[in-house]
């Protein structure tokens, strides 16, 4: 049944054929949960992990370098810990100033596509200015965001290896600038990291492609969630306007309600209740954020809505986003700047969605201030 849910806008109505089952079923020979209780379970349980109990991972990816989104402790563990001080609540409150003036700078448009003209650019900007990127090279690295974007769609195409051949001699460029001249950015500290022996150079390109990514896909797709989700529900687009307070309510429904990654894998270490040992969970996070017994009236959008226990938007355990502060930060300025500068926002043409089964999105949307 899984492979059911490529293309679809909708993919709730197959999710909750699956829950029918029960917390824990069979699709496709792979087991897979619809629970809330039982994929923060998995996703906290160290009997589980992302690769193999022999150390391999079930898929070569591609051309991206491998992250420690793709580690298990240790080397998770100390990658982890040289890259999260860049995004510590301090860290990400000292960019909030730019990224409401960027916000601003990108409204200034009556149409516009809401994804490739706001929800796109603004994080790019943001997740550059982290790395210290050069304003000269934002735009190359905005279309890398975008072809990464479609390889979850189509897979990797001849234009997504050249991209990514670009790019990573870009960061081999930086690397070298940083060792001579360091600065205030993620680069400069990972060189620091390496000169101490705590990450080798591919270790380092591996986890600034993955902060790049991360920074970049999750924001696009909650901005253009979100803002889909208040304008198909006016009563609650009207209390936000009228409320901008509620602007990070706003991104923690939205997340909930139409989370960016649709699901996750873990792989068992060992033999756990009826999971045997490696053999592989598909946690489907967008089914377990909308568990009815978890969150009443689950299919509701609703901004008041008490978010107890928080969604699995961002994962849970050891693998919860590093960037989730970054991104709820972005959200709440994007929503709020919507609701100031365009009160009487509307959709003008039909919707493009993403043709992707992990990640749900919008591609285009095209949009009017009045």
């Amino acid at each position: 049944m899984l492979e059911q849910l490529t293309g679809h806008e909708d993919p709730h109505p197959i999710y909750e054929r699956l829950r029918a089952h029960g917390p824990l079923t069979r699709s496709g020979g792979l087991w897979v949960t619809t629970s809330h209780t039982l994929s923060n379970k998995i996703l906290r349980d160290r009997r589980f992990g992302v690769r193999f109990s022999d150390g391999s991972y079930p898929v070569n990816g591609g051309l991206l370098p491998e992250s420690f989104l793709e580690l298990d402790p240790p080397d998770h563990t100390r990658l982890r810990r040289i890259a999260a001080p860049a995004f510590s609540p301090k860290k990400i409150d000292e960019y909030r100033t730019r990224v409401e003036k960027v916000a601003e700078s990108l409204l200034d448009k009556d149409e516009f596509d809401l994804i490739t003209d706001f929800a796109a650019p603004l994080p790019i900007s943001v997740i550059s200015d982290l790395l210290g990127i050069p304003d000269a090279d934002t735009a190359e690295f905005a279309d890398y965001g975008a072809l990464v974007a479609a390889s979850f769609d189509s897979g990797v195409t001849a234009e997504m290896a050249n991209a990514n051949d670009q790019v990573l001699a870009l960061f081999d460029r930086l690397i070298t600038q940083r060792r001579r001249t360091p600065g205030d950015d993620v680069i400069s500290s990972l060189v620091a990291a390496e000169a101490e022996q705590k990450l080798t150079p591919e270790e380092m390109l591996g986890t600034l492609v993955l902060l790049l990514v991360a920074g970049f896909e999750t924001t696009v797709n909650l901005i253009g969630n979100g803002t889909r989700a208040l304008l198909d529900h006016p009563a609650q687009w009207k209390l936000f306007k009228a409320n901008p307070e509620l602007a990070s309510a706003v991104v923690e429904e939205t997340l909930r309600w139409a989370p960016p990654v649709q699901l996750t894998s873990r792989i068992a270490h060992e033999d756990v209740d009826q999971i045997g040992k490696d053999e592989m969970v598909t946690l489907l996070l967008g089914a377990a954020n909308r568990d009815p017994e978890v969150y009443p009236e689950a299919h509701k959008f609703d901004v008041m809505r008490v978010h107890r226990p928080e969604h699995l938007a961002f994962s849970s355990g050891i693998h919860y986003c590093l960037g989730a502060t970054l991104a709820r930060m972005e959200g709440e300025v994007a929503f709020r700047a919507l609701a100031r500068k365009m009160p009487d926002l509307r959709q003008t043409g039909m919707l493009r969605f993403r043709d992707s089964v992990v990640i749900r999105g919008i591609k285009h949307f095209p949009v009017s201030r009045s």
